[in-house]
């Protein structure tokens, strides 16, 4: 059974940056597709960014050029390092790992303010 694991949120300033790491274990395939959505309180869960197994990458538009997603060396592994942040970034971030079945972690909480 696969199991989608996220770390690195914590509380930062405007204008800082967090780095959120996620694995994917139990499986012996590498995953056609990881990714990060997130959900702020009262809204709906939007997508943030994706990376296929050979690095093609997709991001919204609200965090285009401050956000970077990547592959980690490790089998089914994904970073996303977060520059610039503001305070409507604030969400439980979800990594999600695809392949056929998409697999979702449990989330961790990005907390941008003063």
């Amino acid at each position: 059974q696969v199991q989608v694991v996220e770390s690195g949120g914590g509380l930062v300033q405007p204008g800082g940056s967090l780095t959120l790491s996620c694995a994917a274990s139990g499986s012996i395939f590498n995953m056609y597709l990881m990714g990060w959505y997130r959900q702020a309180p009262g809204k709906q869960r939007e997508l943030v960014a994706t990376v296929t197994a050979n690095g093609r990458t997709t991001y919204a538009d609200s965090v285009k050029g401050r956000f970077t997603i990547s592959r980690g060396n490790a089998k089914n592994t994904v970073n996303l390092q977060m520059n610039s942040l503001q305070p409507e970034d604030t969400a439980v971030y979800y990594c999600t790992a695809n392949r056929g079945t998409t697999y979702w972690g449990e989330g961790t909480q990005v907390t941008v303010q003063s």
